[in-house]
């Protein structure tokens, strides 16, 4: 009984390990889209490698590019904070996307005028000019 349990436990962990053998890849410049209010808008999301580490940019059509904060990728999915500035308005947003191939897709939360608001976003990946 030991032996299959032990069996069962190895092909568990090497199933495990070819999974991760298939990472997502957060580094390129994304097109995102989200709607807020009912308007749909638009920011370009940059990541890049900095060691072993990520880092980035986020730039939406009326704020120039803020860097990202706590950047992590786990289990495919991408975190990290920006701070939106509008109107005079700093608005810190936290990210939470999942990375799939080419495409990214998941949510924004911030909290403005104490209430808390998530939104949908969905981005695509810029293909490079080679």
């Amino acid at each position: 009984m030991k032996t299959i349990l032990s069996a069962a436990l190895v092909l568990g962990f090497c199933g495990l390990a070819g999974a991760q053998g298939e990472k997502a890849d957060p580094v390129g410049t994304w097109k995102c889209e989200y709607e807020i209010g009912g308007q749909k808008r638009m920011s370009t999301l940059t990541i890049k490698k900095d060691g072993d580490k990520l880092a980035g940019t986020m730039s939406w059509p009326d704020q120039k590019e803020t860097k990202l904060k706590d950047v992590k990728l786990k289990d495919g999915d991408l975190t990290f904070s920006a701070v939106r500035v509008f109107m005079e308005n700093k608005i810190p947003i936290e990210y939470k996307l999942t990375i799939t191939g080419d495409k990214l897709k998941g949510k924004g939360a911030s909290e403005f005028g104490g209430q808390k608001q998530e939104f949908d976003i969905e981005g695509k990946r810029e293909k490079k000019d080679k």
